[in-house]
């Protein structure tokens, strides 16, 4: 195609569009059948927000990206959000946010933090990292979270916070962990990089403890392709995460006045003040973001019509199968859906999964099973409360397939017709 100098915006957004809708059919296939993990949240809307942005060359964090924690943070009621460039370096960035020496009530080196057995890698390694201790505690089997009880169980003198995670957007049991945290003065962080969305008691994950993260990769809720965010109503936290997010300098705080009083002599274009890394959103990614944010609850609602549809066409499998229960007082908005075995199963996870592989119907483990038994873990100092058997079958014994916002009636009927295939050699 020869361009000329009449060549708009509006023409590169119809090619753009026209070429987006040639190649990306994801409606379901029955003469092949493919049932995927994820599916893109993203269209020719936020390619073409990505690509005006590069288009003005203006790419690095900026505008966009404020706009974005902006927009982000009003949906959801906090007063702050800080950007970053996954959900991964969210978790980072609250953990050295919350052990640097500027924070009120921080973090010590040798303080111990409670966290779910099921979690994920990036849960824990920021609390290592730091100098804290991870303590790992057991999960309540119906709703795969962290449980109120062995966080009671596992306080010792060393205890200072609690990091929990609501696994696959089924929220936590907020009121007993708000209690336990308020009673025993712990800090109560929410990593709900799985959990955008969801909700306790007509209140948003996240809005329960002093910061919450959240994550923007490809495979969840809504993308700006890797990205995440920190949201916390406590603004001198949020002033400080914006220093350590880039470099320790303060050209991205809200109110700059108060370090360049104290160092008037230093220029103020490159004035730092603590440490700090390059944890950094791009403008692209907030304009995405943008475009996002207002599909977001249209996602969550395909995807709770698919979790219960999965549901009640398992259901008859009760005597083999169990699944993860929505807690009470919660609105999950399912990133994955998950079948535990139960000891009557005939079969192990490699049989089931290995036919619906066949059959076009892709699986995963539920996030990083039992954490306390992963090798890294072994490599650093860590108190493991219980035998953390909960857990552990969920790591043995469960798997997850695809409930993406993109799943029609096709495709959830093939991924329950590809279990019933499988689970006729049985009843």
């Amino acid at each position: 195609m020869s361009l000329d100098n009449n060549f708009t915006l509006e023409d590169v957004r119809r090619v753009v569009a026209g070429y987006w809708n040639g190649i990306q059919d994801r409606g379901f296939n029955s003469e092949e059948p493919i049932v995927r993990l994820h599916e893109p949240t993203f269209g020719p809307d936020e390619i073409m927000a990505a690509l005006e942005c590069m288009l003005t060359t203006r790419i690095t964090m900026g505008p966009k990206v404020k706009a974005f924690e902006r927009e982000y943070s009003q949906k959801f009621g906090w007063q702050h959000g800080v950007m970053v460039n996954s959900g991964s370096s969210a978790n980072l960035l609250v953990l050295a946010a919350l052990a640097n020496q500027e924070c009120r009530d921080r973090l010590s080196p040798g303080d111990e933090v409670i966290v779910p057995a099921l979690s994920w890698s990036t849960t824990v390694w920021p609390i290592i990292q730091m100098g804290l201790v991870p303590v790992v505690v057991d999960i309540d089997p119906k709703t795969f979270n962290i449980d109120p009880n062995e966080i009671e169980k596992a306080i010792s003198p060393k205890t200072r916070a609690v990091m929990i995670v609501p696994v696959y957007g089924n929220p936590c049991e907020m009121d007993a962990i708000v209690d336990i945290c308020e009673r025993r003065n712990l800090t109560l962080i929410e990593d709900c990089c799985e959990s955008m969305g969801a909700t306790y008691d007509g209140k948003s994950v996240g809005k329960f403890g002093r910061v919450a993260t959240f994550s923007f990769y490809y495979s969840h809720h809504i993308t700006t392709l890797e990205g995440g965010i920190c949201n916390t109503d406590d603004t001198e936290l949020a002033e400080l995460m914006r220093i350590l997010r880039a470099h320790g300098w303060v050209r991205e705080v809200e109110d700059r006045q108060p370090w360049l009083d104290r160092y008037p002599q230093i220029d103020p274009r490159f004035l730092f003040v603590n440490l700090g890394y390059n944890l950094r959103a791009t403008d692209p990614q907030g304009a995405m973001g943008s475009i996002q944010l207002p599909k977001l609850d249209g996602f969550i609602n395909n995807r709770r019509s698919t979790a219960a549809a999965y549901r009640a066409g398992l259901e008859k499998y009760g005597e083999f199968f169990s699944f993860q229960d929505e807690t009470p007082k919660g609105f999950h908005t399912w990133f994955g859906f998950a079948i535990i075995l139960k000891p009557s199963a005939p079969f192990g996870v490699g049989d089931i999964t290995s036919a619906m592989n066949k059959g076009g119907v892709e699986t995963r483990p539920i996030i990083c099973g039992n954490i306390a038994r992963q090798p890294a873990l072994q490599m650093h100092e860590h108190r493991a409360v219980g035998d953390l058997a909960y857990a552990s079958n969920i790591m043995d014994s469960g798997f997850s397939f695809g409930n993406h916002q993109s799943l029609d009636d096709g495709s959830v009927k093939h991924v329950l017709s590809s279990i019933d295939a499988f689970m006729s050699n049985y009843v």
